[in-house]
């Protein structure tokens, strides 16, 4: 029964909130089917948080439940699954507030699909088969190129047609295989065994036009991402549409959003590649060129140079140098003998004045003995003694025939 109140009978608040909390408490718990659009769960706490999302409507409410509800779901929940969960609605009188309580929740259809895959995705991302350095680069250009598709498929067109414009004469190498259903992934592993064999396939690509998240189940199947991820060939995953991102995606070596983008990164474009080929040549022509200029003005500027313009003018330029050089060591020569001249004649000049010979040309005579020594005092002679005189022009033999001793310091 509705509560009757006016202006004038208002009711307590607290028998508001009572009958609140009544009428929502007599709901007891629901099962409810909507799309988990965030889950918030923290390390060590004892509630975990998700917002509910009704995928009709806008309309979401957030939900608590324990970590042991979550744990205890059939399949591992990410964002975005679809799930029923059973809710239990309480109001807090003191806040106001109203709360939905989770005991029990499981990903159904989609949600569930989605659920079961993001465990595979874990399983294997935690044996490190999504890492980069596992990653081998794709050839350049491919001698033939492997292809995993449905016989007579749009995406076998599309990668034919748009890898045969980009470079004509490549080489495409089908292997059909069902896409789709229960027997696609088998079979899908059975082709890329056989390319990967070939020793002529350089690159495999797996492609599938777009579909369902039931439609593409097989490409992310264990057994086919596992095989994959042992293949000696580089493998390019092109299925579905941009948006669609099977666990192959993450396996393979290369993940193109289409398998008409799958073409264009397996096969370059000839046009491309002529025109940087082009480039290439121009560039390399204009360094020539530079470099034969820079050579012909440094041989410009050498040749510019007296030394090449006249070769002759360096000798005539050094042989003038010789002349005058040669002039100078004459004179200096000349000068150095007159220099010495001079002196032998000053020096035989001074000599002959010492000479005894210039004295025996003034008058005098030297006195020696019998025995050849000069004498040079009376006293050292005696009479009748025989004494030899030297004069300028000849010699006398000489008989003393009397002595006379002068006094020192007597006049002669």
């Amino acid at each position: 029964m509705p509560l009757e109140s006016s202006q004038e009978n208002p009711q307590p608040l607290r028998v508001v909130t009572a009958a609140v909390r009544g009428w929502v408490e007599r709901l007891g718990t629901v099962w409810v089917e909507g799309q988990v659009i965030q889950i918030n769960r923290r390390a060590g706490a004892r509630t975990v948080f998700l917002t509910l999302r009704d995928k009709l409507a806008n309309v979401s409410v957030s939900v608590t439940l324990s970590p042991a509800t979550l744990e205890a779901a059939s399949a591992p929940l990410a964002e975005g699954a679809t799930v029923v969960a059973r809710l239990k609605p309480s109001y807090y009188e003191q806040s106001g507030r109203l709360s939905f309580y989770c005991d029990a929740i499981s990903p159904v259809g989609e949600g569930q699909l989605l659920a079961r895959l993001e465990q595979t995705k874990r399983l294997l991302q935690a044996e490190g088969l999504f890492e980069r350095h596992h990653k081998k680069p794709l050839p350049f250009l491919p001698r033939a190129v492997g292809l995993i598709t449905g016989s007579g498929s749009a995406a076998e067109r599309d990668v034919v047609e748009n890898a045969r414009r980009r470079w004509p004469a490549v080489r495409v190498v089908p292997r059909y295989a069902l896409t789709q259903g229960r027997e696609a992934a088998e079979q899908i592993m059975l082709a890329l065994g056989v390319l990967d064999r070939d020793r002529e396939i350089e690159v495999i690509i797996i492609a599938r036009g777009g579909g369902s998240l039931e439609d593409l189940l097989p490409f992310s199947d264990e057994g086919l991402v596992r095989a994959v991820f042992a293949c000696r060939t580089p493998v390019v995953s092109a299925i579905g549409h941009e948006t669609d991102m099977p666990i192959l995606d993450l396996v393979a070596d290369l993940r193109a959003s289409t398998p008409t983008d799958a073409a264009k990164r397996v096969v370059p474009d000839v046009a491309e590649e002529l025109a940087r080929v082009q480039q290439a040549r121009d560039r390399m022509r204009r360094c020539v060129t530079a470099l034969v200029q820079r050579e012909r003005d440094w041989l410009d500027h050498i040749r510019a140079r007296p030394m090449l313009a006249d070769p002759g003018a360096s000798f005539a330029l050094r042989s003038t140098e010789l002349v005058e050089l040669r002039a100078r060591s004459e004179r200096a020569l000349q000068g150095r003998l007159r220099h010495e001249r001079s002196g032998i004649e000053h020096a035989l000049a001074r000599v002959r004045a010492m000479s005894p010979k210039a004295t025996l040309e003034r008058g005098y005579a030297i006195v020696v003995d019998a025995d050849g020594h000069a004498v040079d005092s009376a006293g050292e002679v005696e009479p009748g003694q025989s004494l030899l005189a030297y004069l300028h022009d000849g010699q006398l033999s000489l008989s003393v025939e009397d002595v006379t001793v002068r006094e020192e310091g007597a006049l002669p």
